[in-house]
């Protein structure tokens, strides 16, 4: 089933779509991994993004390939969006409700979404 940009997942897809991008993440070693509940900030775009960072072009590649493969294999979800895949310095993956940012060190730390959403709920994954 295929989410369209207009209908918003429910909870509980929401949910399952953070933890299989999780699992897609940790599958090839994404490291600094952080789920941000976005529900109770004003303004939000989404119910979640999940934030990773790899160590190189090719990781970030391999990271952003591995959640959209774990995400459709689990759930037969695709993406409604993806962006960045071109340089791979941050890899966007837009499933509406929930959001994966897949970096690069430095992309990460220049954008610095944690401070910009800090109003939301964190999780950092192990």
């Amino acid at each position: 089933m295929k989410t369209s940009k207009t209908k918003k997942a429910s909870t509980t897809e929401s949910e399952k779509i953070v933890k299989s991008a999780v699992l897609g993440l940790q599958e090839k070693k994404g490291e600094d991994i952080l789920v941000m509940d976005l529900r109770k900030s004003k303004n939000a775009v989404a119910d979640f993004f999940v934030l990773a960072t790899g160590n190189s072009r090719t990781q970030v590649e391999a990271l952003s390939r591995s959640v959209d493969e774990t995400i459709f294999k689990e759930l037969g979800e695709d993406p409604w969006h993806i962006e960045g895949k071109t340089n791979s310095e941050w890899v966007l993956i837009d499933y509406v409700s929930v959001v994966v940012h897949v970096f690069q060190q430095d992309s990460r730390s220049f954008y610095n979404l944690e401070k910009l959403w800090g109003d939301a709920e964190f999780t950092h994954i192990k």
